[in-house]
């Protein structure tokens, strides 16, 4: 364990004095907390052993690390999962190896960590402690073995899959993925992220969207002040039922199940305030049935707002999908789906193969994504739809 500067000094000594590549895990406390913070980093290197480093306890300053680890090769599972929290705490990785994404190129049909481990090296890892709170200390010594067995045989398992990759001619292909992930800028907040309420999609009514928008932004507010994860400040559920009744006072929502708990008639002040700011909104304040999109309307409308698009998506998907089957990939690391539906909705207007790369490049496919489809893909945007039956 690494809880303190002379720990942390210790651990980036022997890290740095090792040889090949790191590998890398951390522990988060989704579902806990509001933030998505590592609460423990998992770093082992041949030579080195393996350092679980506690950087709450180290206050995020983890600078001799940082030294330490700069331009190394790091080995991590799914690591875009990890990088952002890594990043928080300067951790950057030089070279990146992704054990996850390497077996979906691979063409495994199970890439989790614990399948791979034992598909090819032959042991099973201990699991059970993955969706633990994670920010809680002490952390117990059973946790802490778990964790560690997460890199126990990352740089292994790196080894096979490389050789595997190699074998398939697709290593060039896993070096160019890996390097997209590693540098690939953080995820854009999403848009009207209440949407995602759980049940909202039985809400067509724009006062009940507002009141449902209403509260989980209050829900959001006490979370992110409290660091704690939203359901656990007040379940979707309830914030669903509470949107739906609309109740005039306290002593209605305090009717309600989930709020005759004390924690929330403490917070019963918040929920009304909440319920009676979407009230007061004007028509024109109310938000609309459907959320704003940047991109194209679901597939299952293209046949009726534009047919031609709905059959160039036909065609290329026919196509994408043949590609990936003769080349032992899921058909989404093949080519993004996203961009997929936006190149056939509003596909360039010259369809020649330059202009069609140039838009899958512009998308940020690979080059060697844009190698195996283009010339499938410019022929599906020349597809139309049959002229209706007489």
């Amino acid at each position: 364990m690494v809880a303190d500067p002379a720990a942390l000094r210790r651990a980036a000594d022997a890290l740095a004095g090792a040889k090949g590549p790191v590998a890398v895990d951390t522990e988060r406390a989704s579902g806990y907390r509001y933030s998505q913070r590592a609460y423990l980093v998992q770093l082992r290197r041949e030579g080195a052993g393996t350092w679980l480093v506690d950087p709450i306890a180290l206050g995020g300053r983890l600078d001799p690390l940082v030294q330490a680890l700069d331009g190394t090769e790091w080995v991590l599972h799914a690591a875009s999962q990890d990088l952002p929290c890594l990043a928080e705490l300067g951790l950057r990785p030089g070279v990146l190896f992704d054990t996850e994404l390497a077996g979906r190129l691979a063409g495994f049909e199970r890439v989790a960590l614990g399948t791979l481990v034992e598909r090819l090296l032959g042991y099973r890892l201990e699991k059970g402690h993955g969706a633990a709170d994670w920010s809680r200390r002490p952390l117990p010594a059973d946790w802490l073995t778990y964790a560690a067995l997460d890199v126990e045989l990352l740089v292994q398992l790196r080894d096979v899959l490389e050789a595997e990759l190699e074998r398939q001619g697709k290593l060039a292909w896993a070096l160019e993925e890996f390097e997209a992930v590693r540098t690939a800028p953080l995820p854009r907040p999403r848009t009207d992220p209440w949407r995602r309420t759980s049940g909202i999609h039985r809400v067509r009514n724009q006062r009940q969207l507002a009141l449902v928008r209403s509260l989980w932004e209050a829900r959001d507010a006490v979370a992110r002040e409290r660091d704690i994860a939203p359901g656990r400040v007040l379940p979707d559920s309830a914030l669903m039922e509470a949107a739906a009744r609309n109740p005039a006072s306290e002593a209605e929502l305090l009717s309600l199940p989930v709020f005759r708990g004390r924690a929330q008639r403490r917070m019963v002040g918040v929920w009304m305030n909440a319920l009676r700011k979407a009230a007061a909104l004007g028509k024109s304040e109310l938000p609309e049935p459907a959320g704003q999109h940047d991109g194209p309307p679901p597939p299952n409308r293209w046949a009726d707002k534009d047919p031609d698009a709905a059959a160039r998506l036909a065609a290329a998907r026919t196509a994408l999908a043949a590609i990936a089957e003769a080349n032992t990939l899921p058909v989404e690391n093949l080519l993004l789906p996203d961009l997929v539906r936006r190149t056939c909705w509003q596909p360039p207007a010259d369809l020649s193969l330059e202009s069609v790369a140039a838009v899958l490049r512009e998308g940020g496919a690979r080059s060697w994504q844009i190698e195996l489809t283009l010339e499938a893909l410019a022929k599906a945007l020349t597809a139309t739809a049959p002229p209706p039956a007489a």
